[in-house]
């Protein structure tokens, strides 16, 4: 097999994996192990026809993926892929370079410049964060947590800068209960003191100023010094929005407190202005340092790509920027053209824009705002069947594409949180052991409960009316399987509704 042909039948496999994801499993059901057991131990001593590794990743590795983009995902929160975006990482990889500076690929560097802004248009960021402002801008980071890292330096480095005499010991990172695992991480790798700030369900598990308000009297009186904050814009276990314009109100009086928002869901739907107000994108324009959203998850971009935005660009480069004479250029020493080096922890960075462009122009802002507007009226239906469901009740309101429920059926109100937790624990383990779902469970300050968030582009109404049932159908096996543990002798048994899959 030669070149033209090998692109030619991987284009073509590729279109029929899109087109045939309905049909197949949400899930692999391979066992850990299993690609060394079918693998050879070393590598070839003769190259091979091109045509049989070809068709070993059809028959090896296929079916160790799980599927991602199939209409039935309903896990974690959604990774985008297009054909648009598929084409712009082959176009991109066949090009590869470093593209650590403007030099070693002006159009690496300038796209993005520009591609930054024109999303930062598309969200409705103010014009502080564009790159043409020459004072803040955006760049694409790999993930959500390189964004938080990223961020995190530049806001120490900041601090220290004006306070010299504080020891690194003493600087404290606020997050919350509900804040990612990024956020920990952040700390972990700097060497940095994490304080999770609590959140209640009476407040929709969002943070409130006053909390902040007390956390940071106690922290500077103690003798520490919190630095950084990192809100969230659409928490992963709830979807829940951090009061920022409460948060802003506080940290004015703590100028040196650098405030992060990760949007890396929720921040996406502020393509669609109706949501922006709610979801606190004035507040983000008027206080935060730097904001973050990635478009791999919900925005119909491959993964990685985080963008990053900052209102003041030097606090990155006075952080990050190592110039050693081997980088030094004639733009970059006149500071003509950006280096994004200085922008990040490594030093190359991926030709990411490309995929960025391509997607944008094929679907456009309406295509965007369609997108996003179908998941979430989607998820509306879903939300409204839980809300009217004898099995079921919703545990925090519905945020955008995301739902939070759990197995309380109305004929077993007398089961306190411990039994429901119980009850749910086993629910969740039903539903996993599926291979045709793919859904994931969370813990809210000590409730156990389910999350469905709906993002994969192929899935329609009918495959939510289908998890419907599929999830009515276990609870009602789960409930008459363990009817006498559960409190049944106070209940009715229900007869188990069969399930059909379309």
């Amino acid at each position: 097999m030669n070149a033209e042909q090998a692109g030619y039948q991987a284009i073509d496999r590729i279109c029929d994996y899109h087109v045939t994801l309905r049909d197949r499993p949400v899930l692999s059901q391979v066992e850990p192990g299993y690609l060394r057991k079918a693998l050879p131990s070393s590598a070839p001593t003769e190259g091979e026809d091109f045509q049989l590794i070809a068709d070993d990743y059809q028959k090896y590795i296929i079916p160790g993926l799980t599927h991602w983009q199939h209409p039935s995902f309903f896990a974690y929160f959604p990774t985008s892929s297009t054909f648009e975006g598929i084409l712009a990482e082959l176009y991109a990889s066949s090009t590869s370079n470093p593209g650590f500076n403007w030099s070693v690929s002006p159009a690496c560097t300038e796209l993005e410049a520009v591609i930054m802004d024109w999303m930062a248009q598309l969200l409705g960021l103010d014009e502080s964060f564009y790159n043409i402002s020459e004072v803040g801008g955006g760049v694409i980071q790999t993930s959500a947590s390189d964004s938080v890292l990223v961020a995190t330096v530049a806001a120490r480095s900041r601090y220290i800068r004006e306070h010299p005499q504080v020891a690194m010991e003493n600087l404290v990172l606020y997050t919350t209960t509900q804040t990612h695992s990024l956020g920990k991480k952040a700390g972990l790798i700097l060497g940095l003191k994490v304080r999770a700030l609590g959140v209640t369900a009476q407040d929709d598990f969002a943070l409130r100023g006053d909390t902040l308000k007390v956390a940071l009297e106690e922290d500077t009186n103690a003798g520490f010094h919190p630095f950084i904050l990192i809100g969230t814009v659409g928490t992963t276990s709830s979807g829940a929005v951090d009061r920022l314009d409460e948060i802003a109100d506080v940290a004015k009086h703590y100028p040196f407190l650098w405030l992060h928002v990760d949007a890396a869901w929720a921040g996406v739907a502020f393509v669609c202005p109706e949501y922006r107000e709610a979801y606190q994108l004035p507040a983000i324009n008027s206080y935060v340092d730097s904001f973050c959203t990635s478009f791999y998850k919900w925005g119909l971009i491959q993964f990685d790509g985080s963008c990053l935005w900052v209102r003041h660009r030097k606090h990155l480069t006075d952080a990050l920027d190592i110039t050693p004479e081997f980088l030094r250029s004639k733009h970059g020493n006149a500071g003509t053209a950006i280096d994004y080096r200085n922008w990040q922890l490594g030093l190359g960075k991926r030709f990411r824009s490309l995929k960025f462009w391509f997607v944008l122009r094929a679907r456009g802002v309406k295509g965007f705002q369609k997108y996003i507007s179908d998941c979430i009226k989607l998820n509306t239906k879903f939300a409204q069947s839980i809300y009217e469901s004898e099995l079921f009740s919703v545990v925090t309101k519905p945020s955008l594409a995301m739902t939070v429920f759990r197995l309380a059926p109305k004929s077993l109100c007398q089961l306190r949180t411990p039994e429901l937790n119980t009850l749910n624990r086993a629910f969740y383990a039903r539903l996993a052991a599926r291979n045709d779902i793919a859904i994931t469970q969370t813990d809210l300050n000590g409730v156990f409960c389910i999350r469905m968030v709906i993002g994969a582009e192929q899935t329609l109404e009918s495959d939510v009316e289908r998890v419907l049932a599929l999830m009515e159908y276990e609870a009602m096996a789960l409930l008459k399987n363990q009817w006498e543990g559960i409190g049944g002798r106070r209940g009715r048994k229900t007869d188990v509704v069969p399930f059909h899959s379309h």
